[in-house]
C-alpha cells in the first residue's frame, strides 16, 4: 500500500508539473509571439528544449521547497498531505488557465502545501513561507515593474538615434535570445519546485534520506513532463499576457524579457527562492509599456491579474485542505 501511495503521489507530482508547463509556457514566449520574433509552435519548441536544459542548472529552489516551507510528514499521513497539496495546486492551476488568468503555478503549489498540512496537523515553517515565498512574491513584481520601466528607458536612450524599422528588425532578432533566456530560467525555477515534492515523497516513504542528493530519474522526470507540458502550449493565457496588457513591440519585448530572465536567475542562484515566473513577466511588461505613456497600459486587465495573485495562496490552500479531508475519510 504505501509503495502504491509513493507512485500515485510521484504520478500526480508529474501531473502537476505537466500542467504547470501549460500553463507558464506562454510566460517564456507570450512576448516572443506578439511581436511576432516567433512563430508560436517555433517559440513553443525552443522554449520546451530551454525549459529541459533550465532544469538541470541547480537545486537551491528544489531545496527550499522540500525542507524549508513545512516539516516532512512521515508515514501515510504524510503521502497524504503531500498528495492533498498536490490536488489543490492543479484544481487551481486548471480554473486559472480556463479563464485565462495568469496566476502562479507555484504559489498554488505552496498554497497548497500549507492547507495540506495545516489540515493533517504538520508542522509549518512560517518563517521559510515568509522569508522564501511571501516576501519574494510582494517583492520580485515590483523589481520586475522597475527594472522593466530603467531596462526600456536605457534602450530608448541608447537607440534614440537608430533607424526604426533597423532597431526594430534588429530586436526581433535579439528577442529570439531573450525569449530562451526566459525559458530557461522558468526550467531553473518550475521544474526544481516539483523535484522538491518527489524528493519529500521518497524521503516519506523512506527510500531516501532527507538531504540527500536529488535521483538524476527525478530530474529528467520532472524536466520532461514540464516540457511536454509547455509544448502543449498556454494559448488562453498567451492572449492575455501578450496583447491584453499593453500592444508591445521588439525592443520592448526584449526588454521585458531580458528583465524577466535576469530576476528569475538571480533569485535561483543567489537567495534559492522560488519565485513566480508569472509575477516577474507581467509586472515586467508593464514597466516596459509605463515607458510609452503611464495610461498605455490596461490597468484594469493588470488588476484582474493582481487579484489572482492575492487569491491564489488562499484558495489552493482551502482546495488542498479539503482533498487531504476527502483523501482521509476514502483511505483512512
Amino acid at each position: 500500500m504505501d509503495t502504491f501511495a509513493l507512485i500515485v503521489t510521484i504520478g500526480v507530482a508529474l501531473g502537476f508539473t505537466y500542467t504547470n508547463g501549460f500553463h507558464d509556457s506562454a510566460n517564456a514566449i507570450a512576448t516572443s509571439v506578439s511581436t511576432r520574433a516567433l512563430t508560436p509552435r517555433a517559440a513553443l519548441a525552443m522554449a520546451a528544449v530551454m525549459n529541459l536544459a533550465g532544469a538541470f542548472l541547480g537545486s537551491g529552489v528544489a531545496k527550499t521547497v522540500s525542507e524549508g516551507l513545512i516539516e516532512t510528514p512521515h508515514g501515510r499521513n504524510g503521502m497524504g498531505i503531500l498528495f492533498a497539496a498536490l490536488v489543490g495546486a492543479i484544481v487551481w492551476n486548471l480554473v486559472t488557465w480556463y479563464f485565462g488568468l495568469p496566476s502562479s503555478s507555484s504559489h498554488a503549489l505552496f498554497g497548497g502545501m500549507v492547507g495540506a498540512a495545516l489540515a493533517g496537523g504538520t508542522e509549518v515553517i512560517w518563517s521559510g513561507v515568509l522569508d522564501k515565498i511571501v516576501i519574494p512574491m510582494f517583492l520580485s513584481p515590483v523589481v520586475g515593474l522597475i527594472a522593466g520601466y530603467l531596462v526600456m528607458c536605457a534602450i530608448l536612450w541608447m537607440f534614440r538615434k537608430a533607424n526604426p524599422h533597423k532597431a526594430k528588425r534588429g530586436f526581433r532578432i535579439a528577442q529570439t535570445v531573450s525569449a530562451a533566456g526566459m525559458a530557461l530560467g522558468h526550467g531553473l525555477q518550475d521544474a526544481q519546485k516539483t523535484m522538491g515534492i518527489v524528493v519529500m515523497a521518497l524521503v516519506i516513504a523512506d527510500v531516501q534520506d532527507a538531504g540527500d542528493a536529488i535521483p538524476i530519474w527525478v530530474k529528467i522526470a520532472c524536466a520532461v513532463m514540464l516540457s511536454l507540458g509547455t509544448y502543449a502550449g498556454g494559448w488562453r493565457i498567451m492572449r492575455t499576457l501578450g496583447r491584453k496588457i499593453i500592444e508591445l513591440d521588439p525592443p520592448q519585448g526584449f526588454a521585458a524579457e531580458t528583465t524577466g530572465a535576469s530576476i528569475m536567475f538571480g533569485s535561483a542562484f543567489i537567495f534559492h527562492a522560488p519565485i513566480s515566473t508569472t509575477h516577474v513577466i507581467t509586472s515586467a511588461i508593464m514597466g516596459v509599456g509605463a515607458t510609452k505613456r503611464v495610461n498605455a497600459v490596461r490597468w484594469g486587465v493588470a488588476k484582474n491579474i493582481i487579484l489572482g495573485w492575492f487569491i491564489t495562496m488562499p484558495a489552493a490552500a482551502l482546495v488542498a485542505a479539503l482533498s487531504y479531508f476527502v483523501v482521509q475519510l476514502l483511505f483512512g
